[in-house]
């Protein structure tokens, strides 16, 4: 079974893609939604999906978003067929080993916005910050490097999205929050963006078809 909310953001991704990039992105929506919803094992669907990229190297920018929208599938709805306490068994332990070097911060915010929507909450930065991430807790400090650009910069949320932009360039190219930083940004600044406001955060953006496919991502699942 494919989450109601992540095949929407399959189709919004794919549309922002096409829309802002070069490539009919669109046309790979059934690809993606038969791996979503195949019954097969989950490494299984980690090859079907890398097989879609594979064989459309034009998007291969969104084959580590998809592989967070994979996982989250997965703990929404794969899960559901398995044993109450598969997430704390070997077989488990064995794929998040095998999966360790893939997927993006995304996923951790993914999370976060089932959470707001469980409890009926809006997204804000700080809350993702400190309650969820708990980055200013000692045994959380992984997190805390991690985030480092976005804690150090959180005043960019009310800021206009050209001043994003400004600092997205100054973030290291090796920080694991640098792809995600400027529509992560954008999204906490306005989390119902109109139309409107999705044209000026496209003609700000850093990368304009990866941006803003994640930007409507995270706008899916709010």
């Amino acid at each position: 079974m494919i989450d109601s909310k992540v095949s929407k953001a399959i189709a919004a991704a794919l549309q922002a893609f096409a829309k802002y990039g070069s490539t009919d992105a669109v046309a790979l929506k059934a690809d993606f939604e038969a791996v979503f919803s195949s019954d097969a094992d989950f490494m299984t669907k980690v090859d079907l999906l890398d097989n879609v990229f594979n064989d459309n190297p034009q998007l291969e920018e969104l084959r580590e978003v998809f592989f967070d929208l994979l996982m989250i599938n997965f703990f929404s709805e794969d899960v559901k067929k398995l044993e109450d306490d598969y997430l704390e068994t070997p077989e488990w332990e064995d794929i998040e080993e095998q999966t360790l070097d893939r997927g993006t911060e995304l996923l951790n915010l993914l999370l976060y916005l089932n959470e707001c929507a469980d409890e009926d909450l809006e997204p804000e930065l700080e809350d993702y910050l400190k309650e969820f991430l708990l980055v200013d807790e000692d045994e959380f400090q992984d997190e805390h490097r991690i985030y480092e650009p976005v804690i150090a910069h959180q005043i960019l949320v009310e800021s206009p999205v050209s001043e994003v932009n400004k600092i997205a360039a100054t973030v290291a190219d090796d920080s694991e929050v640098k792809e995600l930083f400027y529509p992560m940004m954008t999204f906490f600044q306005n989390p119902d963006p109109s139309e409107d406001d999705k044209q000026e955060i496209a003609d700000n953006a850093v990368n304009q078809p990866f941006d803003m496919a994640v930007l409507e991502i995270l706008v899916s699942f709010k």
